[in-house]
């Protein structure tokens, strides 16, 4: 059985545009008739088209998408948009066909023309970065909310429209779902949108036909290797988005070398941010309490501009994304004193973020957090705060992902046992691969790291956490890093429903302990 599969908000009431005039507006070549025919919607996928839509014909990696124009025009598509190998494919289908040499260069913009993105958008927030993407977004959302601005988020975990939320399969969504979702957003009269920007989604056009008001900058670290040939290249997908047709300012932490160089070269106005003592920076973050279940900080700034106030998570780097998000919302144009003023009201900043250094145990027994982190520099700085918060055992629970980037196993595995009592390294998505072998990477790396540590090998997550629980007393933590937020486990190109929060509760409470 395979988990279900996310969906996409669209428009409750779309609105219809003549493809005559999309036509004339792109200079698209075209193969049948174009006029009469109007076109609501943009879909990717044929099983996914709805009435009124644009289909677009990619190729892919298996097959092309133009070969399933037919099954698109019985769901209600009424033109298809692909290259000149998906011509030959769609012409059967007898739709109006519109030729592009690259439909996914295109397909940002042509999504913005036909759900009118551009007309009034809201303020609109990115961030990118390694690591604090998904938590500043939340963080945004979460202080827009206490300020009284309606607003929406798209990220790795959800999109979201106030109550309404689906869940995400891209950390950023393809560039016809992303306009779909603006679309339902102004419809919902939202005004502020805060979306989560992976390296991916800007050499993959996905935030294509998009002007973000503010973006803002977490970090760069090892992950991704596998998209990018090394780090200047991954840099440089990141830095696309402080370019003037993405962006009308920018915030960036220079706590890292990458940090600093992006102000450098960046093309549009910015402000910095930092944590570390001793660099140069517009705003300042300093650490002054941390618990399980909080982190205290102030936040100064120009004109002797200061703050005081908490977030709701474990960790600086919280904080540190915390004090990004309202720096964003102060170049946005919202006043820094008005947010002082209600997250004194309010007592801190009030979100949560689901997935993400989560605690699910109760008042009693070991304490557990559930983390997304999956790369080196989230495992290193989530141990880090755990370790300055117990006084107990820490059990790390983690795997690696399968057919994703290999080089950054041998740091994860290393990592893991120097920040950690207990190592129980267990599968996560091993996907294609052979799963007993990337387990064998992650426990030698361990080992080697730290001889004579203790680790455990245990392939299935259900029983892996149950081992970590047993080894845990009151007081001890359990450090259950990899799945997150995620209701699913990949195996052999099948999503197995899993969700280590859902499953470590019922272990909780088989224990007793919830």
């Amino acid at each position: 059985m395979t988990s279900q599969g996310p969906i996409s908000l669209r428009p409750e009431h779309p609105q219809y545009r003549a493809l005559s005039q999309l036509v004339s507006d792109f200079d698209f070549e075209v193969v049948g008739q174009v006029d009469g025919v109007e076109v609501s919607g943009v879909s990717l996928s044929s099983s996914s088209v709805e009435p009124g839509d644009l289909y677009i014909g990619m190729p892919g990696v298996r097959a092309h998408g133009a070969s399933y124009t037919a099954q698109a025009r019985e769901r209600g598509a009424v033109a298809v948009l692909t290259n000149e190998a998906g011509r030959e494919l769609a012409e059967a289908s007898g739709l109006p066909i519109l030729v592009v040499a690259e439909p996914r260069a295109v397909l940002g913009h042509v999504a913005a023309w036909i759900y009118r993105t551009a007309e009034e958008p809201p303020t609109l927030f990115g961030v990118t970065g390694t690591n604090g993407k998904t938590s500043a977004v939340y963080l945004l959302n979460g202080i827009l909310g206490q300020l009284g601005i309606v607003s929406g988020l798209s990220s790795t975990a959800e999109r979201r429209i106030g109550d309404i939320a689906v869940t995400s399969s891209l950390t950023t969504p393809e560039a016809s779902e992303l306009h779909a979702l603006l679309a339902r957003m102004r419809e919902s009269e939202v005004r502020a949108v805060a979306i989560e920007v992976s390296a991916q989604a800007l050499t993959r056009h996905r935030v294509d036909g998009i002007v973000f008001d503010v973006v803002g900058f977490t970090n760069l670290s090892h992950d991704h290797l596998d998209d990018y040939a090394d780090f200047d290249e991954y840099f440089a997908a990141k830095r696309a988005l402080f370019e003037p047709e993405r962006a009308r300012r920018g915030v960036v932490t220079v706590d890292s070398e990458w940090g600093r160089r992006l102000t450098q070269e960046s093309r549009i106005p910015l402000a910095t941010l930092t944590t570390v003592d001793g660099v140069e920076a517009d705003w300042r973050v300093t650490m002054l309490a941390e618990s399980s279940t909080s982190t205290t900080f102030r936040l100064e700034g120009p004109e002797d501009r200061v703050l005081v106030t908490s977030v709701p998570l474990l960790g600086w780097f919280m904080a540190a994304n915390a004090a990004l998000a309202i720096v964003m919302l102060v170049e946005s144009g919202i006043e820094f004193d008005m947010i002082a003023q209600v997250l004194e009201r309010d007592g801190g900043i009030d979100a949560y973020i689901p997935g993400r250094a989560e605690r699910i145990s109760g008042d009693r027994g070991p304490v557990v957090y559930i983390d997304y982190g999956h790369s080196p520099d989230a495992f290193l700085n989530t141990l880090e705060a755990i370790r300055t918060v117990t006084d107990g055992k820490i059990i790390m629970l983690f795997g690696a992902d399968g057919d994703r980037d290999t080089t950054k196993r041998v740091d994860m595995g290393a990592i893991a046992a120097r920040g950690s009592d207990i190592v129980v390294v267990t599968d996560f998505h091993p996907r294609s691969e052979d799963p007993a072998s990337i387990r064998k990477v992650l426990i030698d790396a361990a080992r080697e790291a730290v001889p004579g540590r203790e680790v455990h090998e245990v392939a299935d997550p259900r029983e892996a956490f149950r081992a970590a629980l047993a080894l845990a007393g009151d007081g001890d933590v359990i450090l259950y890093a990899g799945p997150g937020h995620e209701d699913y486990h990949e195996v052999a190109g099948v999503k197995l429903p899993y969700s280590a929060r859902e499953d470590s509760k019922q272990a909780l409470r088989e224990a007793g302990w919830l």
